[in-house]
């Protein structure tokens, strides 16, 4: 289980245990997330999942939260014998807008961040928080979750945050998905900003094979929003991986 940018695995403390089936968890921090420090953190995205890799069991299914979905696909690509399958929330292969990829964050926005994070680490990571949240039916609720999470455990170190947002403007792996030969689910909120559920149209013709769901009302946090719709998702994506074995 991997969790956004500038958050941790605390985020997850929050989700009804019937999200997870009954399902034995692994929460990892990201590099700079939390309890995890190295120093430095990893510079590449290759290296955030190979300290992901470094700290999961073998054959689990990895779940990745936006950020984490990243990471989660770039160690299937890294590892694919290692990962039994993926759960992708709210994630994208590009999270910055492009010509061929409209759906998507516009490119100054993240860059806003950038230049915040340098004056103002925790007011920028508040400011992020919210936008999370943004159109969900429960934000309000959602976003006092985040923020206590948030609190509970160290800051986040300034250059992982910096470096994630680097992964999160410059990374893209479209090309890479057909690569990805293991069961996939795609989960996107209908309410998201940062990830919008046109994705899953993209996500469709880029990995015929992968499940995409769109969970009505939520925003980018539907496991907190939206536990119960996330989990039937989820059940019924594992059941299906059950009889194909």
């Amino acid at each position: 289980m991997l969790h956004g940018w500038g958050m941790n695995a605390a985020v997850w403390d929050a989700c009804p245990p019937q999200c997870w089936q009954g399902l034995t968890q692994h929460p990892i921090e990201l590099p700079g997330h939390g309890h995890r420090r190295s120093s430095p953190p990893p510079n590449s995205l290759w290296g955030w999942a190979e300290t992901c890799l470094e700290a999961t069991p073998e054959g689990a299914l990895w779940l990745g939260w936006s950020l984490g979905g990243l990471v989660a696909l770039a160690a299937a690509l890294s590892a694919p014998a290692r990962i039994a399958g993926l759960i992708l929330l709210t994630a994208t292969p590009r999270f910055v807008r492009a010509a061929d990829w409209t759906p998507a964050m516009p490119e100054p926005t993240l860059e806003q961040f950038h230049t915040e994070l340098l004056a103002d680490p925790a007011g920028t990571l508040s400011r992020f928080l919210a936008l999370q949240v943004r159109g969900s039916e429960t934000a309000r609720e959602n976003l006092r979750t985040l923020r206590l999470g948030l609190a509970s455990r160290p800051r986040p170190d300034p250059a992982a945050l910096a470096l994630g947002l680097d992964l999160l403007r410059n990374e893209d792996v479209r090309g890479r998905l057909p690569d990805i030969r293991c069961p996939t689910l795609w989960l996107f909120g209908s309410r998201d900003t940062l990830v919008p559920p046109a994705v899953a149209e993209r996500i469709e013709l880029l990995m015929p094979g992968a499940v995409t769901r769109v969970v009505q009302g939520a925003a980018h946090a539907p496991h907190l929003s939206h536990p119960s719709e996330t989990g039937a998702a989820i059940r019924s994506f594992l059941n299906a991986m059950r009889v194909r074995s």
